[in-house]
């Protein structure tokens, strides 16, 4: 059976005359919730980090989690964060998907749970100090593991990346919108390198990710006098945050109210139903339930 949830507007006696929301609830049980750790928990996040469309949108979601949100999770909450980023892990060590991704994640969180045993006492942290000692030495475990990973070569008799004309290679690294992964495959042949440090790739990259007022701002001539686009990029990076692509994202029905998977849908009863979806993204999600 599929589930949805639903969304409810809620008035709290808000602060400073503004609406606060919400309230969350399956539409099988109606249990009504408010919290980001419910809402966690409900939205069975657990089988979408086995779908490759919906891995990248749990794994940002949990690195936000990580930087913000830790403390406000329940101890039912906090043992399904970890039990998701268990199966993520092993997934990554298992398939090698992405491990780049999760690095950075097992770091943001590593940081995050150094901090908070450091100030225990200080900050208000639900449950015991040994379980989240233990949480950080499983953490730093994992890094280990992901440090010493071996990709894999892949045995294929048939056609290969060096097999394909140059425009065919040039079209690939074009659909990229990650500069990590345009590097990343210009390291496999010398060909791909050399089509990786393409001026007019690196600009077009800048050019999706940032407005002309960002990257004016932050032009860095390379010797010859050019814009270096590839040095742009990285220091944008830093500086503002850049378009996220998902293969599936959670949307939200303005009709019915209702927080679905993008390619699952749900069954909507307004007359346009295209018109009352809205994207969610991992930060919009979080902020839901700042209230």
């Amino acid at each position: 059976m599929k589930t949805y949830a639903i969304l409810k507007i809620v008035n709290l006696q808000p602060r400073k005359g503004k609406k606060t929301t919400l309230g969350i609830t399956q539409t099988h049980n109606r249990h009504g919730y408010c919290t980001l750790g419910e809402a966690f928990n409900r939205l069975d996040f657990s089988s979408a980090v086995q779908d490759i469309r919906r891995f990248n949108y749990v794994v940002k979601l949990l690195q936000l989690i990580a930087k913000s949100q830790l403390t406000s999770l329940s101890g039912a909450a906090q043992k399904n964060y970890f039990n998701i980023l268990d199966k993520i892990v092993r997934k990554v060590l298992e398939d090698q998907y992405n491990p780049r991704l999760i690095k950075d994640l097992l770091q943001d969180l590593s940081s995050a749970l150094c901090i908070l045993i450091r100030g225990v006492g200080k900050s208000v942290l639900v449950g015991n100090i040994n379980i989240w000692i233990c949480r950080l030495e499983t953490i730093l475990t994992w890094q280990q593991q992901l440090q010493n990973l071996q990709m894999n070569k892949q045995v294929n008799n048939g056609l290969t990346l060096s097999d394909l004309p140059l425009h065919m290679l040039n079209n690939i690294l074009y659909r990229f919108s990650d500069g990590w992964d345009i590097i990343t495959l210009g390291q496999v042949t010398p060909t791909l390198y050399m089509l990786s440090e393409d001026r007019q790739l690196w600009k077009k990259l800048c050019q999706y990710h940032f407005a002309e007022k960002q990257f004016c701002r932050h032009l860095i001539p390379s010797e010859k006098g050019h814009v270096d686009w590839k040095l742009m990029y990285f220091a944008l990076q830093k500086c503002y945050p850049i378009k996220e692509q998902y293969g599936d994202t959670l949307h939200f029905c303005r009709h019915c109210s209702i927080l679905f998977w993008k390619d699952t849908g749900h069954p909507c009863t307004a007359n346009d139903p295209e018109t009352c979806f809205m994207p969610v993204s991992p930060q919009h999600f979080i902020d839901l339930f700042k209230f």
